[in-house]
């Protein structure tokens, strides 16, 4: 069996070509484009790639976005001012603060700005009010990255009522949401972490795989029902040329990468799960374009709340 890949690329295209009427519908209706406020504290450089995907990815769909850049050496009173600043005009939908913040903010720095975002602007779903609307099915703005995968299982016709859901991770920011939203989806859902024991023996029991933990292919086929569909939403660097060849030992282009750049991206599924599984997301191409598209789309509309 060779796993079916769901191309999270043509998804998010759909996603980003389906927003355009509703950009222009915006523009026509309060006068300027749905606009986004992008906080980036520090210079940590995988965050600086992912800012400049998620301001490309704004502009070429016709939205106003904007930049606010703080030195790492912010106190993290002046990071609340810039977001309290955000809150109040009237010029922006939504606010994304970059994570990680630096750790010289304080261990609950993060926590503390995802407060402070006003609800209505808080197009990645961080907040606790955002957490509690999500939890109880209500209208709000679910995290991005758990909100794409369900848009990915949707448009690729995967079923999920009446499937067993096993979230691997529980984290506030995919793991808990997704669980709540494969439940909003009638999925029978257990969510396992670092304390589930017989953790492979668990997730063999998953008609639809989550795997959101970032270890770099932690999921081996030993954790995978044959036929499983499998959500790798891991992106991981490996930088070791050993761990490189471990993983890849089976795939002499992917150790090509390796050896040409120094390094190589890896989900949290190991590459022998396509084996084994019936359907799987690929690293990159999979997950990582729905989270943008969909932080786009909770932009938009946030916007069209506006116009209520």
């Amino acid at each position: 069996m060779t796993a079916t890949l769901l191309d999270g690329k043509a998804v998010a295209k759909d996603i980003r070509d389906e927003l355009e009427a509703r950009v222009t519908n915006v523009v026509q209706r309060l006068g300027r484009p749905p606009a986004l406020a992008i906080v980036l504290v520090g210079d940590d450089p995988a965050s600086e790639v992912y800012v400049r995907n998620k301001l490309k990815t704004a502009e070429d769909a016709g939205m106003g976005v904007n930049l606010e850049r703080l030195p790492g050496s912010s106190s993290l009173a002046a990071v609340l001012a810039v977001v309290d600043r955000i809150n109040k005009d009237p010029k922006y939908d939504g606010i994304l603060v970059q994570s990680p913040l630096p750790k010289t903010l304080g261990a609950d720095a993060e926590q503390r700005v995802f407060d402070a975002i006003d609800p209505g602007k808080d197009v990645d779903g961080f907040s606790p009010v955002s957490a509690g609307r999500v939890s109880q099915n209500r209208e709000g703005f679910a995290p991005c990255t758990p909100a794409g995968v369900i848009e990915l299982l949707v448009r690729t016709k995967t079923p999920i009522e009446g499937k067993h859901a096993v979230v691997i991770g529980r984290s506030d920011i995919v793991g808990k949401p997704m669980a709540a939203l494969l439940l909003h989806k009638n999925a029978t859902v257990t969510i396992c972490h670092s304390r589930t024991r017989d953790l492979p023996a668990m997730a063999r029991t998953a008609d639809i795989l989550v795997a959101a933990i970032g270890r770099p292919a932690f999921v081996t086929p030993d954790f995978v029902k044959p036929g499983a569909v499998v959500i790798d939403v891991g992106i991981n660097s490996v930088t070791s040329a050993e761990e490189a060849k471990r993983i890849f030992a089976r795939y002499p282009e992917r150790l090509q990468v390796f050896q040409k750049r120094g390094s190589v991206l890896v989900g949290d599924v190991h590459p022998d799960v396509a084996e084994t599984a019936g359907a799987l997301t690929p690293v990159p191409g999979g997950v990582g374009p729905l989270t943008i598209a969909l932080l786009m789309a909770n932009t938009v509309r946030a916007a069209e709340l506006r116009l209520r």
